[in-house]
């Protein structure tokens, strides 16, 4: 079914419901529950094997980390460490908070920290995002309230990863319970305690009534957050307008306009650090006779599509065009590299001197923006490629990645809310089993930018690796992701830039 009989029939079902509920459809505030639906389900509530965004946001309430930017001022604070400091290049020290609990009662310490550090950092770990640990040697136990980390080498944007991605664990408990059955009891000691989780549903949380005081976070102004996995973006807006749903985020931009005509709602913009790109096997991990071990292949491909035409049918006008894979509000994203204008009769003749004048047959993955990926795969079919697309959840596409199982992947990516390259380029470039180049000297390149010191020289490398990277059209590079949030009348919420959905920021007006 087309995006527009889609919303014809969405125009229907909300006409049909304005004359009932238009007062604004506001659900009955006397449980004091927050109502909250997201289109991907929450694939794993252990943080550390999950890269989904949801997931994030998840451990975002129902633990802590050590430091935090303050949102505003964008400058470190501590959370459950009180205080912090570098000894020097390989080392970081924390004074921990004194007086937290977890949700079951245990203190907070020392050994928590330790154990979550040298646990998850461990290569026999099996982390979704490895880069994310990657950095840590060791840590240690000075005392019960200070703990030193020690790195590998010097790496710039530790405490942005300790912020973004490193949660605090209950060492005793974990161990008791093991992977399995931490994932199904959640313990932490973040604003909100997790009361049920049903997979492939939703889950529930409750306010942590010993909630520590003294760090960035404030105690939660709504006692209880109800999360629901809905696909269908028309099926939120259906339940907003009846009522049994509050908050929506990642509404797609015409019906955000659409949305935005109506007095039932408060609709929001924010910027994020996510962007789209498209991947490519170079290495030849799905198939050793892969086309896009050529060169001229992925050039041809480039410049197939239109990413401008595609950025403005579906995404919104401030969506950047992209020419390397990152954020430019990221720390040594380089633009200026080579890029590829839309033109079809240049791939068409790249893909002839490549041996392919009558195109060849590829499958690419995807797991959202369902009418954009059609378009780009029709705009690839103009020239001779034909893409069978396969849609998947992005677990199971994730999954697949990691075994080395997709020729062509559209995704997005927000680097963890992480405003450094060292989370996005690198990240994909590494050598590790996410990487489809696999090449030697971009990896140590990129290596290079992350551990060194120097600002500018760090900026040297990356743009050195981006340039390489632009030249070889190893991938696809799109466009910048904002995030439409769309919420009810009586609900409070300032999105930020990292695409945080901060459960314990909201309140009721």
């Amino acid at each position: 079914m087309s995006f527009h009989k889609n919303f014809a029939i969405l125009a229907t079902l909300t006409a049909s419901l304005y004359l009932g509920v238009s007062g604004a459809a506001l659900a009955d505030k006397s449980d004091d529950t927050v109502n909250i639906a997201f289109a991907k389900e929450l694939d794993n509530p252990n943080t550390y094997f999950s890269s989904a965004r949801e997931s994030t946001i998840f451990g975002y309430a129902v633990w802590d980390t050590l430091v935090e930017r303050d949102p505003k001022t964008r400058e470190w604070v501590g959370n459950l460490a009180e205080s912090f400091k570098w000894v020097d290049d390989l080392t970081l020290e924390f004074k921990l908070r004194q007086g937290v609990k977890f949700h079951n009662g245990d203190a907070f310490g020392a050994d928590d920290v330790v154990f979550t550090l040298n646990h998850f950092s461990d290569p026999k770990t099996p982390v979704a995002m490895p880069n994310t640990v990657a950095w840590i040697k060791n840590a240690e136990k000075v005392d019960d309230q200070t703990v030193l980390v020690h790195l590998k080498a010097p790496f710039p944007a530790a405490l942005d990863f300790l912020e973004s991605a490193i949660q605090i664990y209950p060492a005793k408990y974990y161990q008791e319970v093991g992977d399995a059955g931490f994932s199904k009891q959640p313990i932490g000691t973040g604003p909100y305690m997790v009361d049920k989780i049903e997979p492939g549903s939703g889950y529930t949380l409750k306010a942590f009534p010993d909630y520590h005081d003294g760090g960035p976070r404030q105690k939660p102004q709504i006692k209880n957050v109800e999360v629901r996995s809905i696909p269908d973006t028309n099926t939120q807006i259906a339940e907003m307008m009846s009522g049994s749903v509050d908050f929506i985020w990642q509404v797609p931009e015409d019906l955000t306009q659409k949305l935005k005509t109506r007095d039932s709602f408060n609709v929001v913009q924010g910027e994020t650090l996510r962007f789209g790109y498209i991947s490519m096997d170079v290495s030849g991990r799905s198939s050793a006779d892969t086309p896009l071990k050529d060169v001229r292949v992925r050039q041809a491909i480039n410049h197939a599509i239109d990413r401008k035409a595609v950025r403005d049918a579906f995404f919104a006008p401030s969506s950047q065009i992209i020419n390397s894979i990152c954020s430019p509000l990221q720390f040594g994203c380089e633009q200026d590299v080579t890029s590829y204008n839309f033109d079809p009769a240049k791939a068409k003749e790249l893909l002839k001197e490549a041996g392919y004048e009558n195109g060849f047959t590829t499958t690419m993955y995807f797991y959202r923006d369902k009418a954009a990926t059609e378009a780009m795969a029709q705009m690839l079919g103009n020239v001779g490629v034909k893409v069978d697309l396969q849609m998947l959840k992005y677990a199971a596409l994730a999954d697949k990645q990691l075994k080395g199982e997709i020729p062509m992947g559209f995704v997005t990516w927000g680097s963890g809310s992480v405003a450094d390259a060292s989370a996005s380029t690198s990240k994909f470039f590494d050598g590790s089993d996410i990487d489809d180049v696999k090449n030697a000297e971009l990896t140590a390149t990129l290596k290079q930018a992350d551990t060194t010191t120097d600002p500018e020289k760090r900026k040297e490398s990356y743009s050195k690796a981006l340039r390489q990277i632009a030249d070889q059209a190893y991938w696809v590079p799109l466009w910048t992701y904002t995030t439409n949030y769309v919420m009810a009348k009586d609900l409070n919420f300032t999105p930020t830039p990292d695409e945080f959905v901060r459960f314990y920021d909201m309140s009721w007006n």
